[in-house]
């Protein structure tokens, strides 16, 4: 082992390669898988495969009145004449609330194209199944009934397309193929929802496929009577700083800027730290003689030598005090002392008295005798000047 790495810096260096370790395991574990990464969802900011960019260019540029909706489905407007709302294959939850705006939109007169099972989710009284398996072959559908939706466009292709299952409202089945339903529609209050198996006919890599194109303009409308809001808010690209973060690489990236700099302020502050040698405790510490002095009493059974030692200390700092003759006998010493300091003369005497006798008992016990040491000691820090006893005895103030 190097002469500068001692056991604490092998055994930190060795925690944080094992922190590193697991931080790389759930990084691929929670990541998302690249073939799925590379193929995209159907926004209108991706560019992939699976993407919607070149859709709502197209509506651009073919004179529509499109944008990226980014707010809640509780800011769209409260007319709705006219409005189309794109739900396409949205990847976050709806609240009560939010679902509960877009039912207004429909029923004053909005309609709304969703696709997929997770947009049934979201509009009012529909429900699909999403796909078991994804697989990447493509499936022909055929126009099911005349309508606007399916003028020039008698087929069309999906992929991975989703199930649909019920509505509680009348529907109409436009595109299908044997017990597959591929698109539907129906109406709710004023408004109608157009409802798509897959997104995969406005998607970059298909929207050329069969008659998908002309399906698609045809779910929207003419040019010059629609407005288009292609939802982003259930994508994720919520209009605020903070989803802006949440859903960035900025959380992670201040964990493991917060991980550096806490293993980077440990390290500095060991090596940076003042040197001072380790504090050992003094063999003349007044602790180890009192010790000491104690186990010395108790080995040689010299219970009364402590009493008597207390005993005499006190006596003679409190004749000092009354300025009374050291013979003094105890009753006058104690009327004394009560008089001058206010003490329970009773008590003191009690205290003296027994302290007296149990200087003559070889037999003390140790339990009396401590008694008697802490009552002497107790009477002697009253004796100290008030300063000094209040801060040896805080309880006689």
């Amino acid at each position: 082992m190097p002469a500068f790495l001692d056991s604490r810096d092998l055994r930190f260096l060795i925690g944080a390669g094992v922190v590193m370790i697991v931080l790389v395991g759930l990084t691929y574990a929670v990541g998302p898988a690249p073939a799925q990464q590379s193929l995209g969802y159907p926004s209108s900011y991706a560019s992939e495969w699976a993407g919607a960019k070149a859709a709502f260019l197209l509506l651009q540029e073919q004179g529509y009145q499109v944008e990226r909706w980014e707010k809640s489905p509780e800011d769209l407007p409260a007319n709705p004449d006219g409005a189309l709302l794109v739900l396409a294959e949205p990847n976050q939850t709806a609240s009560a609330s939010e679902r509960a705006a877009i039912r207004r939109f429909v029923s004053g007169g909005g309609r709304v194209l969703a696709i997929g099972a997770s947009a049934a989710d979201l509009v009012p009284d529909l429900n699909a199944t999403a796909v078991e398996e994804w697989k990447p072959e493509p499936k022909t559908y055929s126009a099911l009934l005349p309508s606007s939706v399916t003028r020039d466009a008698t087929e069309i292709s999906m992929i991975a397309p989703d199930t649909f299952t019920s509505s509680t409202h009348p529907w109409l089945a436009l595109y299908g193929r044997e017990d597959e339903i591929a698109v539907v529609t129906y109406r709710v209050g004023k408004g109608e929802i157009i409802w798509w198996a897959s997104a995969s006919p406005l998607t970059n890599g298909s929207i050329r496929d069969k008659s998908n194109l002309a399906f698609f303009l045809n779910c929207v409308g003419a040019p010059d009577t629609v407005s288009v809001y292609w939802d982003e808010y259930f994508h994720g690209a919520r209009a605020s700083m903070i989803s802006y973060f949440e859903n960035g690489p900025l959380p992670w990236a201040s964990l493991q800027i917060g991980i550096a700099f806490l293993a980077l302020l440990f390290t500095f502050s060991r090596r940076a730290g003042a040197m001072r040698m380790p504090a050992t405790e003094s063999r003349l510490s007044p602790l180890e003689f009192v010790e000491t002095l104690g186990d010395l009493y108790q080995s040689a059974h010299a219970s009364p030598a402590a009493v008597s030692v207390a005993y005499r200390r006190f006596r003679l700092a409190l004749s000092r005090k009354l300025a009374t003759p050291a013979k003094a006998k105890l009753p006058e010493l104690c009327r004394a002392a009560s008089s001058r300091f206010g003490w329970p003369e009773d008590a003191l005497l009690d205290t003296l008295a027994r302290s007296e006798r149990a200087m003559r008992n070889i037999n003390l016990n140790e339990d009396e005798a401590l008694y008697l040491v802490r009552q002497l000691h107790d009477y002697s820090a009253r004796l100290e000047p008030r300063g000094h006893a209040e801060r040896e005895n805080p309880a006689w103030r």
